[in-house]
C-alpha cells in the first residue's frame, strides 16, 4: 500500500499489456505490476503516512472495541440484546478486525515490498481488504435503516409494515450482508479482477482510435459491475438518512408552530440528531468514493489522491464510531462512566 506496492491504473496496463496485434484470448486483469522506473515516495513521506494511518487505525480499533465491548456486556447480562446492539455489535467487531487488517498490511507492503508484491499474498490482501469494506458499509447501513425506520414518523401502510417487523428481519439482513461481500470479494481471492479478452483487440489495427474507446469502456464496465457492491448500501444510507432528516424537521416544524414558551429541550435533541446524521452522511459518502477509486486502480500507488484515499478509508471507521458514542444514549453512558473510573484510578 506504500512505496513498496506497485501498480498502475486500469486503463494504462490494458494498452500496455495487448498489443493491437494479439488477438488471441488472454486475461485482462485490472491490477497490474508497475514498472521500476516510477518515482517512489521518500522515506520521510513514507513515515508520516504510516504515523497518520497507523493512529487512526490504533484509535479506531479503541472506538469499536468499547462498542463491542459494552454490547457484549449487555448481551452476557441481559441474556439477550437489542436489535440496535446486534448491528452496532457486528459494525464494531468488523471495524476492529479492518484496521488490524489495515495495519498488518501496511506494515508487510511497507517492510517486505517482494512479499507483498506476490501474486497470491496481494490478491488475498486485496480479497480480505475487500470483504471488511463492504461488510463495514453494509452494516453502517443497516444501522441507519433501523433507526430511520424506529424513528421517523411516516404513515404510509408499507412503512408501518416494516416498523413492525424489522426488529425480526434485521438479523437475517445483517447475516445476507455478510454473503453478499463475500460473494463480491471472491473475485479478489480467486485473481478474478480479470475478464475474457477473446476478440477485444480483434479490431482492425488502422483505427487505434476506436479500439481504444472500446477497451476503455470495457475496462469501465468491468470496474463498475466489481463495485457494485458498494453503491447499494450507499443508496440505502442516502435514502434513510435523508428520509429521517426530513421526518425529523418536519416534526421540528410542528413542535415550534404548538410552542407558547423558551427553546424547547426536545427542538434542541431534534436538531442534534438532524446534526449527527448529516455527519454520518457526508463521512459514508466520502468513505464509499475513496473505497471506489482506490479498489479501482484510477491513480498510481505513490499519488497524492491514493495516498488521500488510504487516509480517509482510515479516518471513516474512527470518526464515525466516535459519533456513534457520542450520540447513542446508552454508549455515553458507559463511555461517562469509563472516564470517571479512568479519572478515580489516576487520582488514586
Amino acid at each position: 500500500m506504500t512505496s513498496g506496492s506497485y501498480h498502475r491504473p486500469a486503463h494504462q496496463a490494458l494498452r500496455s499489456r495487448f498489443p493491437p496485434d494479439i488477438k488471441e484470448e488472454q486475461p485482462l486483469r485490472m491490477i497490474q505490476t508497475c514498472s521500476s522506473s516510477e518515482k517512489d515516495l521518500s522515506p520521510s513521506l513514507v513515515t508520516l503516512m504510516l504515523i497518520i494511518i497507523g493512529t487512526e487505525c490504533i484509535l479506531g480499533i479503541l472506538a469499536n472495541g468499547f462498542i463491542a465491548a459494552i454490547n457484549t456486556a449487555e448481551w452476557i447480562h441481559n441474556k439477550v440484546l437489542s436489535t440496535s446492539g446486534k448491528i452496532l455489535l457486528f459494525l464494531g467487531v468488523s471495524r476492529i478486525v479492518l484496521q488490524s487488517f489495515m495495519m498488518l498490511e501496511l506494515t508487510l507492503s511497507s517492510t517486505s515490498p517482494q512479499f507483498y508484491n506476490d501474486d497470491i499474498t496481494y490478491h488475498t490482501f486485496r480479497g480480505c481488504f475487500m470483504f471488511l469494506n463492504h461488510c463495514s458499509l453494509w452494516f453502517a447501513a443497516w444501522l441507519s435503516v433501523f433507526y430511520f425506520v424506529k424513528v421517523a414518523n411516516f404513515s404510509y401502510p408499507l412503512f408501518l409494515k416494516l416498523k413492525w417487523r424489522i426488529s425480526r428481519l434485521m438479523p437475517w439482513l445483517l447475516q445476507l450482508s455478510v454473503f453478499v461481500s463475500l460473494g463480491q470479494s471472491v473475485l479478489f481471492f480467486q485473481n478474478i479482477y480479470t475478464m475474457n479478452c477473446n476478440n477485444l483487440f480483434s479490431l482492425p489495427s488502422f483505427n487505434s482510435t476506436k479500439k481504444k474507446s472500446f477497451s476503455e469502456a470495457t475496462v469501465i464496465n468491468l470496474v463498475l459491475f466489481l463495485n457494485l457492491g458498494i453503491f447499494i448500501p450507499l443508496i440505502m444510507f442516502i435514502l434513510a438518512a435523508t428520509l429521517l432528516i426530513i421526518s425529523l424537521k418536519r416534526h421540528i416544524f410542528h413542535m415550534k408552530s404548538n410552542a407558547t414558551g423558551s427553546r424547547d429541550p426536545s427542538t434542541e435533541a431534534h436538531l442534534g440528531a438532524i446534526r449527527a446524521i448529516s455527519y454520518f452522511l457526508i463521512l459514508y459518502i466520502f468513505q464509499v468514493l475513496a473505497l471506489f477509486l482506490y479498489m479501482s486502480n484510477f491513480f498510481d500507488i505513490n499519488s497524492p489522491l491514493n495516498i488521500l484515499c488510504k487516509i480517509i478509508m482510515a479516518t471513516y471507521p474512527v470518526a464515525h464510531s466516535i459519533l456513534l458514542i457520542q450520540d447513542n444514549p446508552g454508549l455515553k453512558r458507559a463511555w461517562k462512566r469509563l472516564q470517571a473510573q479512568v479519572h478515580l484510578y489516576f487520582k488514586k
